[in-house]
């Protein structure tokens, strides 16, 4: 072919759909590989690369993926050498393209080439060029990176407010991960959950890799990885704890940004999903052709032996692909429009997820590759719940978010999931987007006004204690609704998103400098108080206060009803050193420093975390399933919630509204509803916890009858040693003094 007549061939094969030409760039693409494979029609389900053996006894693998509007599906091979095979799939039913391939056994890797239109400014970005991931790829194995190669579009065009549209016909192959042949083979017959009630939860969350990085019990070779977190060092730090389950940050196969690559950073979060159904293969310690499946299995088992429960935090909202100049991994490549919502301008996406695009859950396919993901997590690997990110964005119908969307009402019908623990972060980045309190019966929710809340009394900062009684007491005011109970609420105040506990009480600002955007990112709303230095100190003064805050902080977190979370080192004073968007930090900053339990100062801090959750799983007050009535169900007058002032004296409807920093809690283990397992009332001790938030003490006159006779103390964080109960009794009607920025909790007699 002449040099003419081949850029007008290749022209025409880059023609729009409304005959606009695409420019040529970068000659043509290669010919296509000599070696090709047999293929028989296999079967349309289930989706994705599925070991089995065929009718006539031979042993292959069916491949099946839907590609909807596509013009052909080639099924691409890869040996140990990186050499590719291609088998085009023919059959075609329902919109999904399928073969059975005979003889490719577990750990064979491989990856789709999708043809089709190339017309961005309707939405149709296919590009055979670029060898995309298997959505339902079960192990991912190779690094994502991010060279010119594996971008649909020619990324360096010079004109870049037209890049997105110009094609790139370079192979994507040799730069990208291919997913992996998996065999399950695992019936979890000799597994046994959990299944811990969520009222009688304590959810910790950690990062595989972080948590265990720098363990000096757990083998070298096994830090940072799924055997890792099963390593009994591991999980005895988790039993002595006393959590009943872990939420593990996103351990879906992830990718990282440019931006990040590009300044010698990653995504340590891994909020970037790209493989719904693979476990992120950097933190397998066995290997990542398919090994990494069993090791995260193993991991599973090894929590539920220990009574642990295992929640993924999973990031359905968004993909790795970005936006309309972002890579073509996966999803882009397969079914640009079928897979994610566009703007009317469909060069263009939808993005409620401030990273670019978000999946069109409203998609009949988008909804089936969700909950066939979840599905997979529970039945397959085990997992027992879900925390999902920006839930607020899989709960929209075309725009607005709506409680009777799809993916919800799917959610609550069906038989394996509406049974798992599902919590959602109940915001997205859109408009009408903050829906705290709204989500359906079934679902708990991340409460970020309890977060808020605590934080600013402890800071001294609310005017009133009007929203301090609702989030002790179960956020009533958000979640008595429909069925819901005090559960649906998960307390938390610090999160892997923001500052540490320890910095919440060292750090005014927010200093970032390390993620290389010049102290821009993370937010500005921190709602913190250094206690009178920025930053670490010598200040033995200023060192207490914090360390006093640090009890107050986690005191009321633990006694506050509802679900508490902690956040994974914030019980032995972790530190980011005021970093508080540490999600490029994979190094000492975002990891778990366990040398602090070398100090007895947080070694303390350690002890009272354990012995506040001991407290709260012995007494079922502290962890009531019904929310509070406030009324007196007994002759006596004595309620199940009453709130003092430091007179002594129950509020009246004006003391919410004055200004003050000392609120009397009293919780009556007289009136808990509900029975025990065997039918019987459900009893136990009443307690008062006086929180004061102010500088200076205050003087509290402990309630008499029918409240109680006497009062001892349990929990008191004014005082350094908190390795035991302090033991000292009161008696009603007495004057005690309550020091500045202190917790009592008394159990009252």
């Amino acid at each position: 072919m002449s040099s003419a007549a081949e850029q007008e061939a290749v022209a025409g094969e880059r023609a729009t759909g409304d005959g606009r030409p695409a420019a040529v760039v970068n000659g043509v693409r290669p010919s296509p590989p000599v070696a090709t494979v047999p293929v028989r029609p296999g079967r349309p389900t289930p989706l994705g690369a599925r070991f089995r053996v065929g009718p006539d006894g031979v042993a292959g693998t069916n491949f099946a993926l839907w590609a909807g509007g596509a013009e052909g599906v080639e099924l691409c091979l890869f040996d140990e050498r990186g050499r590719e095979s291609r088998a085009r799939l023919t059959e075609l039913t329902h919109e999904i393209w399928h073969g059975f391939v005979p003889g490719v056994l577990p750990g064979q890797r491989y990856g789709f080439r999708v043809h089709g239109r190339w017309d961005p400014w309707t939405g149709a970005r296919w590009n055979p060029a670029k060898l995309l991931l298997d959505p339902y790829a079960r192990a991912v194995d190779g690094d994502f990176r991010l060279p010119p190669e594996v971008y649909g579009h020619v990324r360096d065009w010079p004109e870049q407010h037209v890049a997105d549209t110009v094609r790139d016909d370079r192979d994507s192959a040799p730069y990208v991960p291919k997913g992996v042949v998996v065999h399950d083979d695992d019936d979890w017959a000799d597994d046994r959950r959990p299944k811990t009630p969520w009222a009688d939860s304590v959810i910790y969350e950690l990062h595989v890799k972080g948590f265990t990085r720098r363990h000096p019990g757990v083998p070298e070779e096994l830090r940072g990885t799924y055997a890792g977190l099963a390593h009994p060092a591991a999980v005895e730090h988790l039993v002595a704890l006393g959590v009943t389950a872990v939420e593990l940050l996103p351990v879906h196969q992830f990718a990282h940004e440019d931006h990040l690559l590009r300044r010698g950073l990653s995504n340590y979060w891994g909020y970037n999903s790209i493989g719904y159904f693979a476990p992120h293969a950097g933190y397998a310690a066995s290997g990542t052709a398919g090994q990494q499946v069993g090791e995260f299995k193993r991991m599973v088992r090894a929590l539920h032996a220990a009574g642990i429960e295992v929640i993924l935090d999973v990031v359905y909202n968004h993909t790795a692909e970005a936006g309309e100049l972002g890579p073509t991994l996966s999803l882009k490549g397969v079914d640009n429009r079928g897979y994610y919502r566009l703007q009317p301008d469909a060069r263009r996406y939808a993005d409620y997820t401030g990273c670019g695009n978000t999946l069109h859950v409203v998609q009949p396919q988008v909804l089936r590759l969700i909950t066939d993901s979840l599905r997979y997590w529970v039945t397959e690997m085990g997992v027992d719940g879900f925390r999902f990110d920006l839930a607020a964005a899989l709960a929209r119908s075309m725009h607005d978010v709506d409680m009777l969307s799809p993916f919800l009402a799917v959610i609550a019908q069906d038989p394996v999931l509406r049974r798992v623990k599902l919590i959602a972060e109940p915001w997205d980045v859109g408009s009408g987007g903050y829906q705290v309190g709204a989500f359906p019966p079934l679902w708990t929710e991340w409460n970020d006004r309890y977060r808020d809340a605590v934080r600013d009394f402890w800071r001294h900062a609310l005017p009133d204690v009007r929203e301090m009684g609702y989030r002790l007491s179960g956020s009533s005011d958000l979640y008595a609704w429909g069925g819901r109970r005090p559960y649906a609420s998960v307390n938390f105040v610090t999160a892997h998103d923001g500052f540490t506990l320890r910095d919440l009480v060292s750090y005014d600002r927010k200093h970032n400098e390390a993620n290389g955007e010049g102290n821009r990112d993370g937010t500005d709303d921190n709602r913190a108080w250094n206690c009178g230095a920025e930053g670490e100190t010598d200040d033995p003064d200023v060192r207490a206060l914090r360390r006093r805050q640090l009890r107050n902080l986690l005191t009321t977190l633990l006694l506050s009803t509802g679900v508490p979370m902690l956040v994974a080192g914030d019980e032995m004073g972790r530190t980011q050193r005021g970093n508080n968007n540490a999600y490029c930090q994979d190094n000492e900053s975002g990891w778990v420093d366990w040398g602090l339990l070398d100090d007895p100062e947080w070694r303390r801090l350690l002890e009272l975390t354990s012995r506040l959750i001991a407290l709260r799983h012995r007494h079922p007050v502290l962890r009531r399933r019904a929310f509070f009535s406030g009324r007196a169900h007994s002759a006596d007058g004595l309620r199940d919630l009453a709130w003092f002032t430091p007179h002594g004296t129950e509020m009246t409807e004006g003391d919410w509204y004055a200004p003050a920093a000392t609120l009397g809690m009293y919780l009556s283990g007289r009136d808990i509803p509900g029975r025990d397992e065997r039918g019987a009332q459900i009893l136990d001790d009443s307690f008062l916890a006086v929180l004061h938030a102010g500088e200076g003490p205050v003087e509290f006159e402990l309630p008499g009858p029918p409240w109680a006779e006497r009062y001892e103390v349990v929990v008191d964080t004014a005082r350094e040693e908190q390795d035991r109960a302090p033991g000292v009794e009161h008696r009603a009607g007495t004057r005690i003094t309550v020091p500045g920025r202190s917790v009592l909790l008394l159990r009252a007699g």
